[in-house]
């Protein structure tokens, strides 16, 4: 009860230890999830995320296990963007491995040209600062599901507890945590003092 899981790439290698040991779920305090989408366009589809476009299954099966997930998407990670020169300004006052995140950063910077001005979306940071100060960010709460297959592959649904439908596929799932909001200037603060206090 007291490991936490933070996924920021595909789900497959969680959903393979479900699989082959499922009291895991039992063991951890919790997964933190970056990826999916619940009210905002996807990135690699109108409907899906990256993350868990590329493994649609395995993320429908972590999601859906009864352990609790904390799904940090593109509904927060989308706006939250570091500039060039905000982390400029950071790697000028801190350490060579600042300097090194500042010159790694560059491509990825200019990658990004075609949705930030000129800077990055921290979306594998947010998932991080979810873990120390999840006050930052507005939630709900719900059984989710995703899409596997179709035009919709990948599409993650949230059924929030608040609200009632009919009997579904939802029914009997664990509500999990869904990131609807997010202070962003305070969490790049928090991630630029964290870089400069180390």
């Amino acid at each position: 009860g007291e490991v936490r899981l933070v996924a920021v790439g595909r789900m497959t290698n969680l959903a393979r230890a479900l699989k082959e040991d499922p009291e895991i779920a039992s063991l951890v305090k919790d997964v933190v999830i970056m990826g999916g989408n619940f009210y905002v366009p996807g990135n690699v589809s109108p409907v899906a995320e990256a993350n868990i476009h590329g493994d649609p299954e395995a993320a429908d099966i972590v999601m859906t296990a009864p352990w609790k997930v904390a799904v940090i998407g593109l509904d927060v990670t989308s706006i939250t963007a570091m500039s060039r020169r905000y982390l400029g300004e950071m790697a000028a006052s801190g350490d060579g491995a600042v300097k090194l995140l500042d010159a790694l950063s560059q491509s990825y910077i200019d990658f990004y040209k075609h949705a930030v001005e000129d800077g990055m979306m921290v979306h594998d940071s947010c998932a991080s600062v979810y873990v120390v100060a999840p006050e930052l960010f507005t939630t709900i709460t719900g059984a989710v599901r995703v899409v596997c297959g179709g035009i919709a592959d990948g599409q993650t649904v949230v059924k929030p507890d608040s609200r009632r439908f009919p009997p579904g596929d939802w029914d009997g799932l664990p509500s999990q945590i869904v990131c609807t909001g997010i202070e962003s200037e305070k969490v790049l603060d928090l991630i630029r003092n964290t870089l400069l206090a180390a």
